[in-house]
């Protein structure tokens, strides 16, 4: 019997989060208002900041609270209110 992870972010790696956030805010310019870190604002690229991110954990922590709440937002414009 195959057992899953409850863990949204179990199997998920940081390029495909990151790219995903970067679609949901329409680009680095929204995504870097919702975490204001430089490799966001200033010159942004997938490349630069996943460089970032996979070395500093304070950042890496922001960006999967982040997809955490954009995957609940999504899921609550899918499940028909009552």
């Amino acid at each position: 019997m195959e057992q899953h992870s409850k863990d949204p972010l179990h199997g998920k790696r940081l390029d495909t989060i990151l790219e995903e956030l970067v679609d949901y805010y329409e680009g680095f310019e929204k995504l870097g208002e919702q975490i204001n870190i430089k490799c966001f604002t200033d010159n942004p690229s997938i490349k630069s900041s996943l460089k970032f991110l996979r070395k500093t954990d304070w950042a890496r922590t922001k960006v999967e609270s982040l997809y955490l709440y954009v995957l609940r937002q999504k899921k609550k414009r899918q499940t028909p209110q009552q």
